[in-house]
């Protein structure tokens, strides 16, 4: 399961990558494409995170859930947040992008909490 999760937000990541390049280019202002492109940056970056997070609890069978699921959580509220506002405008999304960064600051901690756990 982790590894097609993994999968799923590297394969979205670079999608939505592409189709802010190509597709919405010429359709965005120069902001709104820049709010796309944070959005693309911390969701591929996370996927990578995600994927690192798998490969390690395979090699130590060690439990990585919490991490994991506060990279998805993040993932979806940080970057999910800032694709809306980036294609809509709407200004409501803006407050959820903090909660998002909350949720990869907390993985990030709960990471280290995993180090430090040995």
């Amino acid at each position: 399961m982790g590894l097609i999760v993994t999968a799923v937000a590297g394969a979205s990541a670079v999608a939505f990558g592409a189709f802010g390049a190509h597709a919405l280019r010429s359709r965005l202002e120069p902001a709104a494409l820049a709010i796309w492109q944070t959005a693309v940056l911390y969701h591929l970056l996370h996927a990578v995170a995600l994927l690192a997070l798998v490969l390690f609890a395979r090699a130590t069978g060690r439990a990585v859930g919490l991490p994991a699921a506060l990279f998805g959580a993040g993932i979806v509220l940080f970057s999910g947040s800032l694709y809306g506002l980036a294609l809509t405008g709407w200004r409501w999304l803006g407050p959820i992008t903090p909660i998002g960064g909350l949720a990869f600051l907390a993985g990030w901690a709960s990471l280290l909490l995993l180090a430090r756990a040995r």
